[in-house]
């Protein structure tokens, strides 16, 4: 199989921030993984650097477009290695090749008549560069850069996308993955339920210089959309090259929902009215607020991915990113909550789970990995082995699906059950009896094989950690050309392989100075005698007669006419049916798979006609700007739906 998968080309009026950062590494695992499966990937990014605004930015930096282009461009292109990205292509709207292109596309669509000349009026933003109808503004203003538009008429050349959008509709309709979250799709359908309105092409030179000029009207340039899009056929050498017609048809973008119309309207439209095949999937993801607020130089609150890196460590940066984004909706970025997933996660989970179970290789079995004894064998190693392959299978769909943050919570439920396994099992007491020679050897092959198996599967998302575990275990060479299918089995750990522990992959990072000092202080306070408030206390029986139990979210769905309510279908371990009142703070979507603790014996109750039977336990509080906010209580290890909460 083949795929291409490709990034936006960044706009160069600005340097890399944490939004770009996030998208490029989105498609660099996607890219990775596609390779984990055998397939022959194509992987593109590049910048877009034409139109109005950068001409203002060139003149605000006193230097011309050319100047100004090239020093931004440099500095996406030197971003991508801090952050372990490889694309095999990096395109510049600028190059020859891809200016021939353009011209050589506008040229046909307006030999066929879909482009023509007419007199516009409207009202034209400055910062989407493009004009706006009434129905976009809100309150008079553009939604995205809260600024009113200017009354502009001018004549101009149109693509006529209204000729195409019975076909781009039914088209929709007919390929359920052609645009998601199925949210964006949606979003689209409704867009295109009304008249579409042809698209605005070019720009006159008396206006702007800076852009590609009309082959068949020199007195006009190409509006930015029908220049950046075409990108992602120049990067291929559309129209003759083999590369083209290997991989276009296997063709995804990743975006950011602001740019969600180009992509699904302008860009498939553009695309059929040349008379090629559409692309395969358009994935589209949320923003990144930083601590709650959405990011703004204005405010002063846009992150470089360079200062994370350093700050974190590349896998840190990588693994945060995609762990705590559900793909398509928002998600906040805040130094503690990075530091929290890097300490929690990667160091006490992951990494000393790989660092004690090669020091017992190491101690116990001489630094090879020992044959397993067939005789030992428990039913705990059995599941420990369907457990792999579970996790192996459902991976493998969720990281298709673009689900990372559901993939990575099914490869950390693993790690949590192999601290476990090392904890019932005890290589260090079993070392103590010879009798049990046999079942420490098989305790540790099943150890080191997993440990092989985790490596694998981080590859796309911490390729270097995953590299440093796969030299650890002395399969460095082989990993480096292993796939799922070839390698994501159990049992291709040969006995007798050498194996070392290697370095610390995830030192822990201490948190800043201001945390440590107010925990220093609450623990001073707390050795202090006070007195004791008694009033409001419970006592033990009470509290026994509170049923809590781990129950998983199966389903959840708005109920209709309740702006705060969600139907939650759980198993806990029968199903039931729950109603809470959190839909201000999540989504219906973003719970499913959720395990959370429930109160299971609370009388049933009606609300808005559905019967209750429980509640969800969740903390509230109010953040620095006075907002309300509320985090469910949930689950981070594996246990089974129904376990009781003591």
């Amino acid at each position: 199989m083949t795929t291409y998968i490709t990034t936006p080309i960044y706009y160069v009026n600005a340097m890399p921030h944490l939004g770009h950062a996030y998208t490029t590494i989105v498609a660099d695992t996607y890219s990775r993984f596609r390779r984990l499966c055998g397939d022959d990937v194509r992987f593109q990014t590049g910048t877009d650097e034409h139109g109005e605004k950068i001409v203002q930015a060139a003149e605000e930096r006193q230097c011309s477009p050319r100047e100004y282009v090239d020093r931004i461009s440099d500095s996406f292109r030197n971003t991508w290695p801090l952050l372990a990205v490889e694309p095999d292509n990096f395109i510049r709207t600028t190059s020859p090749r891809h200016i021939r292109v353009v011209q050589d596309i506008l040229q046909q669509v307006y030999d066929q008549g879909d482009i023509y000349f007419a007199e516009y009026s409207g009202h034209y933003c400055k910062g989407c560069e493009r004009f706006l109808t009434e129905k976009e503004l809100v309150d008079g203003k553009c939604p995205d850069h809260q600024t009113v538009p200017e009354e502009i008429s001018e004549q101009n050349y149109f693509f006529r996308m209204s000729k195409y959008q019975d076909w781009l509709i039914d088209h929709i309709k007919k390929n359920q993955e052609y645009i998601t979250p199925e949210r964006y799709r949606n979003e689209v359908l409704s867009f295109l339920s009304e008249p579409l309105e042809d698209l605005c092409i070019s720009r006159p030179v008396t206006r702007l210089t800076w852009g590609i000029p009309l082959p068949f009207d020199e007195k006009f340039v190409t509006y930015v959309w029908f220049d950046a899009l075409i990108n992602y056929l120049t990067g291929i050498g559309y129209p003759d090259a083999p590369e083209f017609e290997k991989y276009w048809h296997a063709a995804e973008h990743v975006i950011a929902k602001d740019i969600l119309k180009p992509h699904a309207i302008y860009w498939p439209t553009m695309i059929q009215a040349m008379g090629l095949p559409p692309y395969k999937r358009l994935h589209v993801h949320g923003y990144w607020n930083v601590d709650e607020t959405k990011m703004s130089k204005s405010i002063g609150n846009v992150i470089r991915p360079g200062e994370l890196v350093e700050k974190y460590g590349v896998d840190t940066v990588r693994y945060f990113l995609l762990r705590e984004m559900s793909f398509g909706l928002d998600s906040s970025f805040s130094g503690e909550a990075i530091i929290n997933r890097r300490n929690s996660d990667l160091a006490n989970d992951l990494g000393n789970l790989f660092s004690r179970a090669l020091t017992m290789i190491g101690k116990y079995a001489g630094g090879k990995v020992p044959k397993v004894d067939e005789s030992t064998l428990t039913d705990e190693d059995r599941q420990l082995t369907g457990a792999m392959e579970k996790m192996t299978a459902s991976y493998r769909v969720y990281m298709d699906a673009f689900a990372f943050h559901k993939a990575l919570q099914a490869v950390w439920e693993v790690i949590g059950l192999l601290n476990r396994y090392i904890v019932t099992n005890a290589p260090w007491e079993l070392a103590t009896d010879p009798a049990q020679s046999g079942r420490l050897d098989t305790v540790l092959y099943f150890l080191a094989e997993s440990l092989r198996i985790l490596a694998l599967v981080l590859r796309p998302v911490m390729p270097e950690a995953a590299e440093k575990m796969a030299l650890a275990l002395g399969m460095e060479d082989a990993m480096a050309v292993a796939t799922l299918d070839t390698a994501g089995k159990w049992g291709v750990f040969e006995p007798g392989m050498s194996v070392d522990k290697g370095p610390q992959l995830f030192p822990r990072l201490a948190a800043k100075k201001k945390q440590q000092a107010a925990g220093k202080q609450g623990k001073k306070k707390s050795r202090a005698t006070e007195p004791v408030d008694m009033e409001g206390l419970i006592t033990f029986e009470q509290f026994g007669k509170m049923e809590l139990r781990v129950a998983e979210i199966i389903a959840a769905e708005k109920i209709k006419k309740a702006d705060k309510l969600l139907k939650l279908q759980v198993r806990a371990p029968q199903e039931r049916t729950i109603v809470a009142g959190i839909a201000k703070f999540y989504q219906p979507e973003e719970l499913v798979g959720k395990k959370v603790i429930i109160v299971a014996n609370l009388k049933p109750a009606k609300l808005m006609g559905v019967t209750s039977q429980g509640m969800l336990l969740a903390a509230k509080d109010i953040d620095d700007e006075g907002r309300e906010r509320l985090v469910l209580t949930t689950i981070a290890g594996e246990i089974v739906p129904g376990a009781r909460v003591a």
